[in-house]
């Protein structure tokens, strides 16, 4: 097996460890059992389970901020940028669903290490920017209508809780997995409503 492919396996059995456990609650031996590789090797690449972690966590948050960048930063209608994030944004949950959780988790875990780890990278400050001006775009077309911040939080909300509650909503409602992933694709148009509808009553 060539080492880059050794590598990847390693990063993907971490990815769905963490995604599922946490820090706190991932083992290295478990990782090492699910990437196919001994402890050993696992331990060669990657000499601790923090070092992984971090490795594991900064591509998480890079895939989301990507999927944020890539919506705000066409020179589109502050509608058309709202729909265009909350499609990628679930669209990227529905791929990851473990990682609300995940995010969640770590955030209450060590919160001011989570932030301080965050602005060291060149990615928080690019997802930094963009959330401002979007703020920023929002205010100058409403003015004091509107609170942005709440719009936003909103909207986050309205992707996100879905995913965190899934275990006690499926186990509620009884939704299969099949069902579950087309009511996740109709959510996408829900919560686009909902947010049209808030703005026409402005």
């Amino acid at each position: 097996m060539e080492e880059k492919d050794t590598e990847l396996q390693i990063k993907e059995a971490a990815r769905t460890v963490f995604m599922k456990r946490g820090y706190a609650g991932a083992r290295m031996q478990e990782i090492a059992d699910l990437a196919g590789i001994n402890k050993a090797l696992l331990h060669y690449y990657y000499r601790s389970k923090e070092r992984l972690y971090d490795v594991i966590f900064m591509e998480v948050f890079q895939e989301l901020m990507e999927g944020l960048e890539s919506a705000f930063v066409e020179e589109d209608s502050i509608k058309v940028k709202m729909e265009a994030f909350i499609d990628l944004y679930i669209s990227t949950l529905m791929k990851n669903p473990h990682m609300p959780l995940f995010v969640v988790s770590e955030i209450s875990r060590d919160p001011d290490t989570f932030i301080e780890k965050l602005k060291t990278k060149e990615i928080f400050e690019g997802a930094n920017k963009i959330v401002l001006s979007f703020i920023s775009d929002l205010n100058n077309e409403y003015g004091e209508q509107l609170n942005a911040i709440h719009l936003f939080m909103n909207i986050i909300s309205m992707c996100v809780f879905p995913f965190i509650s899934k275990p006690m909503l499926g186990a509620i409602t009884q939704i299969d997995d099949a069902t579950w992933k087309i009511l996740m694709e109709t959510r996408k148009e829900e919560v686009k409503r909902f947010v049209a509808k808030a703005l026409e009553k402005r």
